[in-house]
């Protein structure tokens, strides 16, 4: 879209108030926004328009409509992140990934749902659940999945999201999309509300691999308000999608994908291989790796998610409990119960994993694997944990994404397919994982993957 604004070819404002009545049309049933800006949104269109039609063209998003994370500060916005807590908070500063979406000329049409806090599950918010655009009955993933849903039904053009232990990832893999978890410190968190400080990251969501590195190439650079980003350079990502992957070296996860080891259903390893099978003919070399801390990823993540989320703000779980959503009321309880010791021995396990992983790519430029276990389920209004037994589950099934969250570096995750579920077709999506701040070659894999299949061209069916 943004080329078509750029040489006059499509209105700014016509995009906006096109994607505005989209909005006022699926709302209602997917549930996907906290708060529509439409008065801003119209706002910025307008500008963007006069802009480009004087030749001042700012790039590839100008007078693109994008939807924003209601985790992620906007200036004189409500920004809930989804809570009783925040419900009436309206920062007075923008984050710096949304102070330069608007330098670059983006038009935000609103803030998306999101689980309670980015800490809860697919039903936690407190403005109520999001539901998945490809079967209104399921869930749109976890904890981005308002910006997921609201990118696959065509509610904006990109989006934000954030990722502590998969919350860009699950979305993605639930709704379809293309969804970037940058290298930690590629992306400035000033004005994104913290789940876990030695693991929260910002990064887009978007229908196209083009799209997701035009989002991340505006939002992406060091920035002096957060200590944390990096100074490593900012590549010109877009211009980097070439089709040509001939020689890369790619390692696929025997624990994740051999069906022996695996816990992913059949119709996620069968999707995975067959994409492995499609990279090996793009001229990719692919082999199997493994890993022997592959399952200890969940739990090691998830401690150190829970210690350093509630030690964020005591306060409200000792003086408003009943204001967080059941599980996550369970999940803050709990970690305020944990040892140090435990914390301490995950951060050694992150370690660990990390050095793996780490070792593992100095033999290749990426690693394959599936973004999640299952296709997106059943949405559950009432979620409890029946027995531990479930638990464990849930632990092994956040090692797939939690196994990159520690490791620091990029993973992109890409539909790799669908599976069928009675008359309802469901996205599946893998994940490419590469060398801290080597985004360019996880984006350029997922290009030529993405053109040599035709899975991003599907549509849900919510009309």
């Amino acid at each position: 879209m943004g080329r078509h604004i750029g040489h006059k070819e499509i209105s700014p404002v016509e995009a906006t108030e096109a994607y505005l009545r989209r909005i006022e049309k699926v709302e209602p049933q997917l549930n996907a926004f906290i708060t529509v800006t439409a008065d801003h949104a119209m706002q910025s269109a307008r500008q963007a328009e006069a802009e480009i039609a004087v030749g001042t063209y700012r790039g590839s998003l100008h007078g693109v409509p994008v939807a924003v994370k209601d985790q992620i500060h906007t200036a004189g916005i409500l920004t809930t992140s989804g809570s009783k807590f925040s419900a009436d908070f309206v920062p007075t500063e923008d984050a710096t990934a949304v102070h330069r979406l608007k330098q670059a000329g983006a038009v935000m049409v609103g803030k998306t749902n999101m689980a309670e806090l980015a800490f809860g599950g697919p039903t936690s918010s407190a403005f109520g659940a999001t539901r998945n655009p490809w079967d209104l009955t399921r869930d749109a993933g976890s904890s981005s999945n308002g910006s997921g849903a609201a990118t696959t039904a065509f509610m904006c053009a990109t989006s934000l999201g954030e990722d502590t232990g998969g919350s860009i990832r699950n979305p993605s893999a639930k709704c379809g999309l293309v969804g970037l978890r940058p290298s930690w410190g590629r992306v400035s968190r000033f004005g994104v509300e913290r789940v876990a400080w030695s693991l929260d990251t910002a990064g887009p969501m978007s229908r196209t691999v083009e799209d997701c590195a035009a989002t991340l190439g505006i939002i992406a650079g060091h920035d002096t308000r957060d200590p944390y980003s990096w100074k490593s350079p900012v590549p010109d990502y877009q211009s980097e999608l070439t089709d040509d992957i001939a020689g890369v070296r790619i390692g696929l996860f025997r624990e994740f994908t051999d069906p022996a080891q695996s816990t992913a259903a059949p119709p996620v390893l069968k999707a995975v291989e067959a994409a492995a099978d499609t990279l090996v003919d793009l001229g990719a070399d692919v082999r199997p790796v493994s890993l022997s801390l592959a399952y200890s990823a969940g739990v090691a993540c998830h401690v150190i998610i829970a210690v350093e989320h509630a030690g964020l703000t005591p306060e409200r779980i000792r003086h408003r409990p009943n204001d967080f959503a059941h599980l996550n009321r369970i999940q803050t309880l709990t970690a305020e119960l944990i040892p140090a010791s435990t914390y301490y021995k995950a951060q050694k396990l992150r370690a660990m994993i990390r050095a793996q992983v780490l070792e593992l790519l100095d033999s290749f430029d990426a690693l394959l694997m599936p973004t999640a276990s299952a296709p997106a389920q059943m949405i559950e209004m009432d979620p409890h944990l029946n027995s531990q037994q479930e638990a464990e589950a849930a632990l092994t099934d956040s090692s797939y994404r939690g196994l990159f969250s520690m490791v620091g570096g990029p993973v992109i995750s890409v539909c790799c397919g669908f599976t069928t579920d009675g008359n309802v077709e469901l996205p599946l999506g893998m994940q490419i994982g590469g060398k801290p701040f080597d985004e360019a070659t996880v984006l350029r894999i997922a290009h030529a993957y993405e053109r040599a299949t035709s899975w991003h061209t599907r549509r849900p069916p919510i009309r």
